[in-house]
């Protein structure tokens, strides 16, 4: 007799995520929350990757108001007087802020709730075991299930730089402690630069911490649209941060008591150092080999339903590879979580899945990007561009920097869409909802979109689609051409 229909080897929100998901079908459910040997990972499976991108939102957030009231562009004048200071930021009351909210947003997925719903919480580490079943074993007990489902947290990537070791640094999901501090740093450096390392590197400018970025690559941001990055990197230089691109690390060192790094050619002295260069999965202890899982580097193999190469085994999150986005772990998890209980006939479409990247100013994406879309689909493609200078509600609040770009083949399905801008990770949702439905771009260019609102740019950008289409038609164009021509004649 099997104990439950889904064990879950947790420690993530996804993880708490499936849980939940699976007793509203009343299935019984246990959820092992692991204990972490990493101190970049908490105990009792906190998930510190949520926690630092809360922690970093809110602090960038706060930035950004303080910069948006002190500047001069609706005519705000701030003069030092004795009754009258230019705003400033006070960290420590924005920290406290920022705890209350990050100590509200935990309630949400505490494990009491999940144990009040009914789901066995298990803490421990634990491995597979095959013989005589397939089960689970923690705590000296085995799991037995129908099926199961990993939501491992992954750890941080550590470049291989001479010396580093010695050297203290902090992580995308110890950053959050460098926050706490009391404090903050004069300098900052960043080794890589991904989403977090972006979105960091930004929101301690603001705070006046002076921070530089080391890449590898020729531009941050490497999986984005090149355009919409090199925008990005563009604001954060013009916000004062360095970025040196091209570049790589080769050696830390702590010289009479200050951190120092090697990036090319340069020798950079640093109070803090933080490592931005992706993450790994992290499932060794697992055993997985003796149930016939195949995985590399990047993470486990699957396949569209998420199972790996067992499959009574499932993946959602960290595990499944690519970038840390709770609500793609969310959206692999739910059709996970339906496969494993039921027939495994659901498939994830990442397509319509979209994300976005809270850099100033935000990077959003669904879909293909531009190069992808022509390597797949060759000249079969049209690509529309419009500006947010070119947006009312965008002038209105002086934010005009920033464009929305649509992919898509002449038949009008859309492949893909990138907007870098104010309010990009909300705007990119219309669009992301039009790909997850089969939509074409004519339906997104006749809908009549309020204004004045940041929302039109997508409405603007669907019609220019369609102009290009018409005009890169001859055919149509010359018809209608000498249909109005007759109609002219005929009527005189």
């Amino acid at each position: 007799m099997l104990d439950y229909d889904l064990v879950i080897i947790g420690g993530t929100t996804a993880g708490r995520y499936a849980a939940l998901t699976a007793t509203n079908f009343q299935a019984r459910v246990a959820l092992v929350e692991p204990f972490s040997n990493s101190e970049n990972l908490p105990n009792a499976g906190k998930d510190a990757i949520a926690l630092s991108s809360q922690y970093n939102q809110i602090l960038s957030e706060s930035g950004r108001f303080a910069e948006q009231i002190s500047s001069q562009k609706f005519g705000v004048s701030w003069e030092k007087t004795d009754s009258q200071m230019p705003v400033e930021l006070q960290f420590d009351g924005v920290m406290k802020w920022a705890e209350g909210i990050v100590s509200n947003l935990s309630e949400i997925n505490d494990l009491g709730v999940l144990a009040t719903r009914g789901v066995d919480v298990i803490f421990g580490d634990g491995e597979f075991v095959v013989k005589p079943d397939l089960a689970f074993a923690v705590n000296g007990r085995k799991l037995r299930s129908l099926s199961y489902l990993l939501a491992c947290p992954s750890l941080p990537a550590i470049p291989n730089i001479e010396g580093l070791s010695s050297v203290s640094y902090f992580t995308s999901e110890t950053v959050w402690k460098l926050a706490k501090q009391q404090q903050l740093p004069k300098s900052l450096v960043v080794i890589g630069a991904d989403p977090s390392g972006v979105e960091v590197a930004q929101t301690f400018a603001r705070l006046g911490v002076a921070v530089t970025v080391v890449v590898k690559g020729s531009h941050i941001l490497a999986k984005e649209e090149r355009e919409a990055a090199s925008l990005v990197q563009a604001a954060m230089e013009a916000q004062g941060v360095r970025i040196l691109t091209a570049t790589e690390v080769t050696q830390a060192r702590v010289i009479d008591g200050k951190k120092w790094i090697q990036a090319g050619d340069l020798a950079i002295e640093a109070e803090e150092i933080l490592i931005a260069a992706g993450r790994l999965p992290n499932f060794k202890s697992l055993n997985l080999e003796a149930t016939g899982i195949k995985f590399n580097r990047q993470g486990l193999i699957l396949n569209d339903k998420l199972q790996t190469t067992n499959s009574r085994i499932y993946a959602c999150g960290d595990v499944a590879g690519g970038y840390s986005f709770a609500h793609i772990a969310n959206s692999e998890a739910l059709v996970a979580v339906k496969n494993a209980l039921f027939l495994p006939r659901l498939k994830i479409d990442y397509r319509g899945i979209p994300w976005a990247i809270f850099s100033e100013p935000q990077l959003a994406r669904v879909g293909l990007t531009e190069a992808q879309a022509i390597r797949r689909f060759g000249d079969d493609i049209i690509v529309s561009r419009e500006y947010f200078k070119h947006i009312e509600k965008a002038q209105m609040c002086g934010e005009t920097t920033g464009f929305c770009k649509i992919v898509g083949r002449r038949n009008g399905e859309i492949l893909g869409a990138c907007i870098v801008g104010p309010q990009a990770a909300e705007l990119i949702h219309a669009i992301a909802l039009a790909v997850r439905q089969g939509m074409k771009v004519g339906a997104i260019a006749e809908l009549p979109f309020i204004c004045s609102t940041f929302s039109d740019i997508t409405g603007q950008t669907a019609a220019g689609w369609e102009l290009q289409r018409f005009r890169s038609n001859t055919f149509m164009r010359n018809l209608w051409e000498n249909l109005f021509h007759w109609r002219r004649y005929w009527k005189r």
